[in-house]
């Protein structure tokens, strides 16, 4: 895809726009909304939570009557009483720890249904955004959101979650029972819990920029990796292995670096509110000391008292504990968000109508266009090419002859102009039509991990193994396949990596001439062949732009010039103007800009 029109400063908005920070409401919100599509799960969950604690906090009290059953001595001690006692808090506590692991399940089964929720979303709108979101990220970026931030979320949700329901209804029911057992002393939280609330927040509004720097510094380092992994090839072949790797090691570094302060200054959070609980703890023991030898409370209350107060400041701790995970969780939220956000790809004008029937009739009319409002790229071009017309694109690096083939696909739309297909302006047809009237092979192969056969056959539905032969055979690929041990089932690893490159375009261009459309699109298609096989592949093209179905339109983009001699017309572009039009030999004739080109390959050589 050629991105030359494409900006740092484009590329830093795009980044900006989906790192920019949301409301924590509003991810929350958002967050619910998955969440309530699971809702009989959501309900089972919070009923079971109810119950689990509510168990969980009548245990505190029978401590205390059983306490009170050993205070009158040795010979007075209530043993039925405090058996009884015992007893009841055992069984309420194994109730309790039970319900508390059918809870864990239901809450693993629900984060995972909406991890596949969010990440069904997430590619359903990466499927339906444009070139040009593309061709603004780096692919790992977007990969470490799928991925990295999505976990993170179901992280939170599996754990964090639950724990954060749990803390509130144990807080509710431990300050209700403390009221109960002696109000004067609950006055020492009135003090602490506030301090905690405000020290908490302070450090929400520090922290959570710096989980935002470090999930935006670890995608950069995914993308730099992936870049790196992809091209090692050529990092090799030039030496530059220190250099790739010096470029690492800051990139890592930054990452690093993100990642401690993050994890450092949410960190400060748990130990700090912990010294606050410790402290309350303190005061409810001397407190509680003088109330008793007062005679204002007894000894099992002061001891039920304090089981509620840990009960009642545990949960706030774990709180604080897991902030800087729920700081996370909010960072990589508001990334998974943002890319659910972006806009999808421009819809059809109202009224579009299908293409159907199409002849291959091919019109530009005066189209401008620039990737980027400041640098226009294509000027007031003008082509006619009839049905059957095969059209050859030749020029420098950045005359614009890939972004013509971008404009005819509706990758992108013209900024004036208009292009036609048999007199019908595409911005008045269905995208879908429009590029289904299309074969498309591209310098830059893709396979995809599965058969030789899946592969051919990929973009036609139900065809048959003798069709995909025809093909391969006329793409002169058939008789390598077979001399693979299992032939057309052998399976291709990631992007084909286990065959050549010229093989990989042979596969590609197979794939092409299974497809019935009238109009073909060849980008530098045979820059991956040797001269022997381009020739065939050229033989195999020829045939198949005049099957017996009738010509068909074909744009081919060709930097080797000796390739497109037989053209019925060559577009010669420079600075995104056609500055010649003719054949092969009106142009070598003219011996203008076209010609020097010609001779300048061949005289490098």
């Amino acid at each position: 895809m050629n991105r030359g029109g494409l900006t740092a400063a484009g590329a830093y908005a795009a980044k900006a726009n989906l790192n920019a920070r949301p409301p924590k409401r509003k991810l929350l919100m958002r967050l619910a909304k998955y969440l309530i599509s699971a809702k009989w799960l959501l309900l089972a969950a919070l009923m079971i939570n109810i119950i689990s604690n509510l168990l969980a906090l009548i245990g505190p009290r029978l401590s205390g009557s059983a306490i009170d059953a050993m205070t009158g001595g040795r010979g007075n001690v209530d043993f039925p009483t405090v058996f009884r006692y015992a007893g009841l808090m055992i069984a309420f506590y194994a109730v309790s720890a039970g319900l508390s692991y059918l809870l864990s399940v239901i809450m693993i089964r629900l984060s995972r249904r909406v991890v596949y929720e969010l990440r069904r979303d997430l590619f359903n709108r990466l499927s339906q955004l444009p070139v040009s979101f593309f061709d603004l990220h780096q692919t790992g970026d977007i990969i470490s959101i799928i991925s990295y931030d999505v976990d993170t979320i179901n992280a939170s949700l599996a754990s964090d979650l639950l724990q954060i329901v749990t803390s509130v209804i144990t807080v509710v029911g431990s300050a209700v029972m403390m009221v109960r057992i002696c109000a004067p002393l609950t006055l020492i939280f009135v003090v602490t819990v506030p301090l905690t609330v405000l020290f908490t927040s302070y450090i929400s509004k520090v922290v959570r920029p710096l989980f935002k720097r470090r999930s935006l510094m670890l995608g950069e380092l995914n993308g730099y990796t992936e870049e790196s992994i992809g091209g090692v090839k050529t990092t090799r072949a030039y030496n530059r292995e220190s250099y790739m790797t010096g470029r690492y090691d800051r990139h890592n570094k930054e990452a690093a670096d993100a990642y401690y302060k993050a994890e450092y200054y949410g960190s400060i959070n748990g130990p700090s509110v912990n010294f606050i609980n410790n402290l309350s703890m303190a005061m409810v023991s001397l407190f509680g000391s003088l109330m008793f030898l007062a005679g204002g409370i007894t000894l099992g209350n002061i001891s039920s008292f304090v089981l509620y107060s840990r009960k009642f400041s545990g949960p706030i701790n774990e709180f604080a504990n897991i902030f800087a995970e729920l700081q996370s969780t909010f960072a990589a939220a508001d990334r998974v968000f943002r890319l659910m956000d972006e806009m999808p790809e421009k819809a059809d004008a109202p009224g579009a109508k299908a293409l159907s029937g199409v002849r291959g009739d091919v019109d530009i009319s005066h189209v401008a266009f620039g990737y980027t409002p400041e640098r226009e790229i294509i000027h007031d071009l003008n082509l006619s090419a009839p049905h059957g017309t095969v059209v050859a694109i030749v020029g420098p690096t950045g005359a614009g002859k890939t972004t013509i083939i971008n404009l005819l696909m509706r990758f992108y739309d013209t900024d004036k102009g208009t292009i036609s297909v048999d007199g019908t302006p595409i911005t008045e047809v269905t995208r879908d039509s429009l590029r289904g009237s299309y074969t498309m092979v591209l310098q830059d192969t893709w396979l995809f991990h599965g058969t030789i056969f899946e592969n051919i056959a990929y973009g036609k539905e139900n065809v048959t193994r003798e069709e995909v032969e025809e093909a391969c055979k006329a793409a002169e690929i058939h008789n390598y396949i077979i001399s693979l041990p299992h032939g057309y089932d052998t399976v291709l690893s990631d992007n084909g990596t286990n065959i050549s490159k010229g093989q990989k375009q042979l596969l590609t261009i197979a794939r092409a001439m299974l497809l019935d459309s009238r109009m073909l699109i060849l980008d530098e298609a045979t820059s991956n062949v040797d001269t022997q096989t381009e020739k065939r592949i050229q033989s195999a093209m020829l045939r198949l732009m005049r099957d017996d179905s009738g010509p068909r339109t074909c744009f081919v983009i060709a930097h080797r010039l000796s390739t497109i001699q037989h053209a019925d017309v060559i577009l010669v572009m420079n600075g995104g103007d056609i500055v010649e039009q003719g054949t092969h030999a009106q142009l070598m004739e003219k011996n203008g800009f076209y010609a020097r080109l010609y001779k300048s390959q061949f005289e490098s050589w």
